[in-house]
């Protein structure tokens, strides 16, 4: 994906505040601190289009963001931190419930997690979530650089069997050295192509992923 353009366009709560629904949407989700927004950033071609925070829990709104000027991502806003008010919380859950159920733009998500942790049941009631409403979901593992190969083998290999998935469904990402992102681009490409009608849980292409040098800001 050659990327043109990239803009914020702007952070919205309530289904009357959103966009128009008139452009294709691909939605990212993850846990707070998975690295949901320096892989946004990676895909883009961007430093800081996405803002990254230190501190996890910062992203409390959607956030919408139009590329190539045909199609948009939306971050939405992290779970399952704990220093987060209880009624925050509840609200954000009901909030993103909203978007992925009542959304008629959006083509698929991307569920972000850190490779060094293993599916809790967030991760797993969440793809759960999607299969049940025929969402195309691409997971994806990021912070692969941190981890040897081996490592990140025996890492890929436990989330899958957490998400009853074969290990080459998930995607090693590393915003660091580029790792994987040709591989999403191709995957998200392939939801940004689904018509109107209901799809099922995307698969990406089971190919040896190749390093990446780091992409160009």
């Amino acid at each position: 994906m050659k990327i043109r353009s990239a803009e914020f366009i702007k952070s919205a709560l309530h289904p009357e505040h959103y966009p128009p629904a008139d452009l294709p949407e691909i939605a990212f989700a993850g846990r707070s601190n998975a690295g949901k927004s320096s892989l946004i950033n990676t895909l883009l071609n961007r430093k800081n289009l996405v803002k990254t925070s230190r501190t996890p829990g910062k992203t409390r709104h959607l956030n919408f963001f139009l590329i190539n000027r045909t199609f948009r991502f939306v971050d939405l806003p992290g779970y399952g931190y704990a220093r987060v008010p209880m009624l925050l919380r509840r609200s954000w859950k009901g909030w993103i419930e909203t978007y992925l159920s009542k959304r008629k733009a959006l083509k698929g998500a991307v569920l972000v997690m850190d490779i060094r942790r293993v599916p809790a049941e967030e991760e797993r009631s969440l793809t759960a979530w999607f299969a049940r409403h025929g969402l195309p979901c691409i997971t994806v593992l990021t912070k692969a650089d941190k981890l040897s190969r081996s490592r990140q083998i025996r890492q890929r290999f436990k989330a899958a069997e957490a998400f009853a998935a074969e290990p080459e469904a998930l995607i090693l990402f590393s915003a660091k050295t580029g790792q994987g992102r040709n591989r999403l681009w191709e995957a998200i490409e392939g939801c940004l192509r689904r018509d109107s009608a209901p799809g099922i849980p995307v698969k990406a292409p089971e190919r040896r992923d190749e390093r990446a040098t780091t992409p160009e800001s």
